[in-house]
C-alpha cells in the first residue's frame, strides 16, 4: 500500500467547487457501499472483515467532513466555502442515517470480540455507546424527530460560526489614540483620507490595542465594538441552538443537553462539571480579589476618584502593574518574538524532543498563498503532513485552532492536519508577536503533534485526538510550558535588529509578572465554563442568554456587566464545545501534573518526551485518557500540581 501512504488532503481543499462537491459525493458513496457490505455479510460474520469495513466507511465520512470544515473556515473563495457548508450538511445527514440504522447496530453488537485486542474492544465499546446515544434503540417517531433535529443543528451551528467569522468590526480614531502602542503597530495603522486610523476587532489589532493604548475612551470604544460581534445576527441562532439541543437531549431520555454532553466525558455528569467549576472558583476567589484590588489601586493613580475597574481597563492596567510593580514591560519582549523565528523555533524544539524532522514542501497544493505545508519524517519514514495558515484575512476563522484534514491509519493513510491562526504577518514591517501569541503557537502545535503521532493506530476510529473531550486540551496546555522557559526560548528568541538572544533575566521577570492576574484569569475561565454549562443545563423555554450572562458575571468576576453588550453571541465555543467549556480547566489540572515529569528530567531532554509520546500521544483514543496518563506518570493524576501552580506567589 506504499502508494497510498502519501499526503492527499491538499488536492481536496484546493480544487474547483464542482470537483470539491464530487469528491464529497464520492466519499459518501464509498461510505454507503461499505455499510451495505457490512449489513449483507453472511453468517457467521468475519469479525475482522466487519470491523475493517465499518472503519473505512467511517473514515471516508470523517475525512470528507474534516476537509469541508477547513474549507468553510479558511478558504478565500466564497463559492467554495458555500460548497463546504452544503457538503458538511450532507455528510452529517448520512452520518445520522448510519447512527440511526438498527440493522448496523445489531450486526456490530453481535460480533464476537473475544479474540480482539483491548484497543479494538475499547473502540467498539465507544461505537455501540454512540449508536445508543444517537437514539438507535428508540421507537420510529422518536428516531425520525431526533434525525431531523440533528440535521437542523448542523445548519444552525454553521450559521452561528459564519456570523462570527464574517463579523469583523472596526473603529475610527484620531491618531493620538495610538499613544502607548509599539512603533511597528503605529506605522502599520497610518491615518486614512479622513485623518483617522482604523482599528479592527481582529486579534493582531485588538490585543495590542487593549493592552497598550493609554486612551481609556478609545479602549472602551474598541472593546464595545468587539462585544457587538454576532449581534443581532446570532440572537435567534443561539436561541435555536440551545432549544433544539435541549429537545434532542430530552427525546433521548436526558434531563438536559448538559447531562447528555457530559455523559461520555471524563467528568461523566453535569453535576460533577458544576462541582468542578465551583471547586476551582472557590480555590481562586481570594487571589482574584487581591488581583482586582491591585488593578483598582493602579487605576486610582491616574483617576484618584475611580470606584471600579471597567473591563476595557483590565488588560491595560494588568500590563501597567506588571511594568511598574514587577519590573516587566511586555513590549520589551516583542522584538525577540519575530514571527518567522518563533515558527522555526517551535519546529526545531519539537523536532528535537520528539525525534522527528519537518521538511517544508514548497510545491504542495494550498488554499491560500499564505499557507505553508510541512512533511513530518521519522528517519526516512514519512509520518504525516501539516499546514500552517497563520495570518488573518477577510472571512477567515478568527481565533487559533488545530483542524484535522485526514485521520491517519496504520498502513492505509497518513495523518494530516492544519493550524489556522491569526498571528501578525511578515511584510514591510517585522511581524512582532506578543508573548501570549508565542504561548498560543505552542498550544496549538501540541494539538497538531497529538494528531500526527496518534494517527498511526490500527483503526481510524480511534486515530489522533479522539480521547475524551475533557482531556483533549491537556497535551496542548502542557506544551505551552516550553514557551515560558528561558532555556527553551533562547533557542530561537533573538532581537530582530541586534540578534541578541532573549536575556534569561528578562524571561524570569516576565514569568514573575505573569503570576499576577492568575486569580482573575481563572475566575474568568470559570465564568465562561459556568455560562456554557448553565445555558445548556436550564430549561430554555424562558431562558434569556443575555440575562444569564448578567447573572453569572456578577457571581464570578468583579468587572460590572455592560448593558448593550453581547459577548456570548461571538463565543464560538457555545457551538462546538456546547456545555463543556469546563474542559479547558479540567485538562489544565492534568497538564500541570504531566509537566512535573519534565520539570524533574529537563525540558530539552528527549527521554521523557519520547516516553510521553509513546504513552499518551501515540495511542490516540484507543484507551481511556486516565489510563494513558497513569501509564506515563506511574500513578493516577491528582490536584497537587495544579494547586501549587494556582497558589504560586507573584
Amino acid at each position: 500500500m506504499s502508494e497510498s501512504l502519501t499526503p492527499v488532503a491538499g488536492r481536496y481543499v484546493t480544487c474547483p467547487p464542482d470537483e470539491f462537491r464530487r469528491a464529497c459525493e464520492d466519499a459518501m458513496a464509498a461510505a454507503r457501499a461499505g455499510i451495505e457490505r457490512l449489513k449483507s455479510m453472511p453468517l457467521p460474520r468475519d469479525t475482522r472483515q466487519a470491523l475493517e469495513t465499518l472503519d473505512e466507511a467511517g473514515a471516508a465520512l470523517d475525512d470528507a467532513s474534516a476537509r469541508a470544515s477547513v474549507v468553510r473556515h479558511a478558504h478565500p473563495k466564497a463559492e467554495l466555502r458555500e460548497a463546504a457548508e452544503a457538503a458538511e450538511q450532507a455528510i452529517e445527514t448520512l452520518a445520522n442515517d448510519i447512527r440511526m440504522d438498527r440493522g448496523i447496530y445489531d450486526v456490530l453488537a453481535a460480533l464476537d470480540l473475544s479474540r480482539e485486542d483491548a484497543a479494538t474492544r475499547k473502540w467498539m465499546e465507544k461505537v455501540l455507546r454512540d449508536f445508543r446515544r444517537a437514539g438507535v434503540d428508540r421507537d420510529e417517531p422518536t428516531r425520525a424527530r431526533v434525525k431531523a433535529l440533528q440535521e437542523e443543528l448542523v445548519r444552525i451551528g454553521q450559521d452561528f460560526s459564519r456570523n462570527i467569522s464574517q463579523d469583523t468590526r472596526s473603529v475610527e480614531l484620531l491618531p493620538e489614540a495610538l499613544g502607548g502602542l509599539p512603533e511597528d503597530y503605529v506605522r502599520a495603522h497610518a491615518p486614512g483620507a479622513n485623518g483617522k486610523v482604523r482599528i479592527t476587532t481582529d486579534y493582531p489589532d485588538l490585543i495590542p490595542f487593549m493592552t497598550y493604548a493609554r486612551d481609556g475612551k478609545a479602549r472602551e470604544q474598541l472593546w464595545r465594538a468587539n462585544r457587538q460581534r454576532g449581534h443581532p445576527a446570532n440572537v435567534d441562532v443561539l436561541n435555536k441552538l440551545v432549544s433544539r439541543r435541549h429537545e434532542l437531549a430530552t427525546l433521548l431520555g436526558y434531563a438536559s443537553w448538559a447531562a447528555y454532553a457530559t455523559e461520555d466525558k471524563m467528568v461523566r455528569s453535569a453535576e460533577a462539571a458544576s462541582d468542578f467549576i465551583q471547586k476551582i472558583a472557590q480555590a481562586s476567589e481570594a487571589r482574584m480579589g487581591r488581583d482586582y484590588q491591585q488593578l483598582l489601586a493602579r487605576k486610582r493613580q491616574d483617576e484618584p476618584g475611580a470606584a471600579r475597574v471597567d473591563p476595557w481597563d483590565s488588560g491595560y492596567l494588568d500590563d501597567r502593574v506588571k511594568a511598574e510593580q514587577y519590573a516587566f514591560d511586555s513590549q520589551s519582549v516583542r522584538p525577540y518574538f519575530e514571527y518567522t523565528r518563533v515558527k522555526q523555533g517551535v519546529l526545531d524544539l519539537t523536532a528535537r524532543l520528539f525525534g522527528v524532522t519537518y521538511r517544508h514542501v514548497p510545491d504542495a497544493a494550498v488554499w491560500h498563498p499564505d499557507v505553508e505545508a510541512y512533511d513530518v519524517y521519522e528517519g526516512s519514514t514519512l509520518r504525516g503532513r501539516f499546514f500552517l495558515d497563520m495570518h488573518p484575512r477577510a472571512d477567515k476563522f478568527k481565533h487559533a485552532a488545530q483542524f484535522v484534514l485526514t485521520s491517519g491509519k496504520a498502513g492505509h493513510r497518513l495523518p494530516e492536519g492544519a493550524l489556522i491562526c491569526n498571528f501578525p504577518k511578515p511584510g514591510a514591517e517585522p511581524a512582532l508577536m506578543q508573548h501570549s501569541d508565542v504561548v498560543t503557537f505552542f498550544h496549538e502545535f501540541g494539538h497538531l503533534l497529538h494528531h500526527i503521532f496518534g494517527g498511526h493506530t490500527r483503526w481510524a476510529g480511534v486515530s489522533g485526538v479522539r480521547t475524551e473531550w475533557d482531556f483533549v486540551e491537556a497535551p496542548s496546555q502542557m506544551l505551552e510550558e516550553w514557551g515560558r522557559d528561558a532555556t527553551c526560548l533562547q533557542t530561537f528568541a533573538r532581537h530582530f535588529q541586534t540578534n541578541e538572544p532573549l536575556p534569561a533575566e528578562l524571561v524570569a521577570r516576565m514569568n514573575r509578572a505573569d503570576e499576577f492576574g492568575k486569580g482573575l484569569f481563572v475566575r474568568q475561565q470559570m465564568f465562561y465554563a459556568k455560562l456554557s454549562l448553565e445555558l445548556y443545563r436550564r430549561d430554555p423555554t424562558h431562558l434569556d442568554p443575555t440575562a444569564l450572562v448578567r447573572e453569572l458575571q456578577s457571581q464570578f468576576i468583579p468587572f460590572p456587566y455592560q448593558e448593550g453588550t453581547y459577548f456570548h453571541l461571538s463565543f464560538g465555543h457555545l457551538d462546538g464545545y456546547s456545555s463543556n467549556y469546563y474542559t479547558y480547566m479540567w485538562s489544565l489540572v492534568i497538564a500541570k501534573d504531566l509537566f512535573t515529569v519534565f520539570e524533574k528530567k529537563g525540558l530539552l531532554n528527549p527521554e521523557p518526551a519520547q516516553s510521553y509520546r509513546r504513552a499518551v500521544l501515540e495511542p490516540g483514543g484507543s484507551d481511556d485518557a486516565a489510563h494513558l496518563v497513569h501509564r506515563f506518570l506511574g500513578r493516577d493524576y491528582d490536584f497537587r500540581a495544579y494547586e501549587a501552580w494556582l497558589n504560586k506567589a507573584a
